[in-house]
């Protein structure tokens, strides 16, 4: 194994608790691009008179649009987890594979919503 900064062996748990407060980190700086983004877009399009139908038929198509949410979507699936996972942890005390498969099917159900709102935003 590895040795830590104070000459301690790191282990594997150390090292997947790093990459997840890694992972929402980068996942929190790209929701925030995102988010202004997305909030830009919609103050522009209703600040011009746009209803929603209209919007629609700008975005349908528009592969742009869709790369955009899907990204905005896989951050969103990755981002959110990780924070309930260390709730959960602090607030209910839910620990182990239980917890972690429980939040990976949530990651799974946001990723396959986010999806077919960023499809229908699309075709």
């Amino acid at each position: 194994s590895d040795v830590g900064s104070e000459g301690k062996a790191v282990t594997g748990d150390v090292r997947s608790e790093t990459r997840l407060w890694f992972a929402q980190r980068v996942s929190a700086a790209v929701l925030a691009v995102c988010v202004i983004v997305h909030l830009i877009t919609i103050i522009y399009a209703t600040r011009g008179g746009l209803s929603g139908a209209e919007i629609l038929a700008r975005t349908r198509g528009n592969t742009a649009w869709l790369a955009f949410y899907v990204v905005f979507v896989l951050a969103v699936a990755v981002h959110v987890p990780i924070g309930l996972r260390v709730i959960t942890t602090e607030w209910l005390g839910w620990r182990g594979a239980r917890r972690d498969l429980l939040l990976s099917a949530f990651a799974v159900g946001l990723v396959v919503m986010g999806f077919g709102a960023a499809w229908g935003v699309f075709a």
